[in-house]
């Protein structure tokens, strides 16, 4: 079983590979990365970060993989910094992804309400493109918004036509972070249809690096074997106990989760040895 990771190498913050490889490699997969870019730190609060776009690297390493035939049973896709790159993740798909191999977007491109820097509406109508191809995309509350061009915020009232409009795209879509008074949910569909969700208590403030910390169990889960409901289900558990550990414990949230003590835990319940 093989998996490729695309998405950038923040060298400081527990986010994007830096949080993919070593979460997935403990569920007993092969991890395999291809980095978008390279920052010195995260940019959620950190200030003078260093950026190196990676876009003209691509081609080099596609090229070499080729030579190799390389194959890949899972393709994860997380930040990607421009057009381009969101049309090398569709050459990848079509290049690299085993007969029967899945596909999943993370359509990383905002949060509270707003695209982040530099994004703009033909990123997001591409992003949307490239999600028809996906077998499942995680889009947290303000991504399904702009994909399903619904007004944030999105709440348990009007998730369900959220979901219907990105299912509409031939996808599998499963929305974090829904408010309710002091509970957040996750909400998702399943193949044929239907509703479902997993709700725990919020805990507040601001988790850098959460969404990459629940996209990397995810896809650690199904790549061994697990239905999607139990994906979801063991990947929010998990970044739940890393939320509330590091709400206690890690003074400057900037720094990403301590999702570190929590992966025991979440291994146990992923190799049946505890109780989901």
């Amino acid at each position: 079983m093989r998996i490729l990771a695309i998405n950038d190498v923040s060298c400081v913050g527990k986010c994007s590979l830096t949080a993919t490889l070593p979460i997935i490699s403990a569920c007993g997969v092969e991890c395999n990365i291809l980095p978008t870019a390279l920052l010195s730190t995260h940019t959620g609060g950190f200030d003078g970060y260093t950026f190196r776009d990676l876009t003209e690297d691509i081609s080099g390493i596609l090229a070499h993989w080729k030579t190799l035939g390389l194959e890949f049973d899972y393709i994860y896709s997380g930040y990607l910094g421009s057009i381009e790159q969101i049309d090398k993740v569709s050459q990848i798909k079509k290049e690299f992804l085993k007969e029967g191999g899945k596909l999943i977007v993370d359509p990383v491109m905002g949060d509270s309400g707003d695209l982040y820097a530099g994004f703009t509406p033909e990123y997001v109508a591409k992003m949307r493109e490239l999600c028809r191809e996906a077998e499942y995309i995680l889009p947290n509350a303000t991504e399904a918004c702009l994909l399903a061009d619904l007004p944030y915020p999105l709440t348990k009232k009007n998730v369900g036509e959220a979901l219907d409009r990105l299912r509409a795209l031939g996808t599998i879509p499963i929305i974090t972070g829904i408010m309710d008074g002091s509970d957040i949910s996750v909400y998702f569909t399943g193949k044929n249809g239907g509703m479902y969700s997993f709700t725990h208590e919020n805990v507040e403030g601001f988790f850098c690096g959460a969404g990459d910390v629940f996209a990397s169990a995810f896809v650690g889960c199904l790549a061994r074997g697990k239905h999607v409901s139990e994906a979801i289900y063991l990947a929010s558990d998990f970044v739940t106990r890393s939320i509330r550990r590091s709400a206690k414990e890690v003074p400057d949230k900037r720094f990403g989760l301590s999702f570190e003590p929590e992966i025991f835990l979440f291994l146990e319940k992923l190799n049946g040895v505890v109780p989901l």
